[in-house]
């Protein structure tokens, strides 16, 4: 899922070097930290966080066939 949620984020940006994505294990879910540049970050949200939740819907979509929970949050 680190992966898929890198790939899709390094596509929308303009620096795609500086996209990171870390995974941390909560309580019920892995959580994946998304960070991008500052200057990138209406990109990845979009209008109305329309994008964001794209983003959060495809990786959920791929952990199903894993049987994991994952949460997509977007950080500075």
């Amino acid at each position: 899922m680190k992966e898929l949620l890198e790939v899709i984020a390094k596509n929308l940006v303009e620096h795609p070097e500086q996209v990171q994505v870390s995974e941390k294990e909560g309580e019920r879910a892995w959580i994946l930290e998304l960070k991008v540049a500052p200057e990138d970050m209406g990109k990845v949200i979009g209008k109305q966080g329309r994008i964001a939740k794209a983003i959060r819907t495809v990786v959920k979509a791929a952990a199903i066939h894993e049987d994991k929970k994952i949460i997509v949050e977007i950080v500075q």
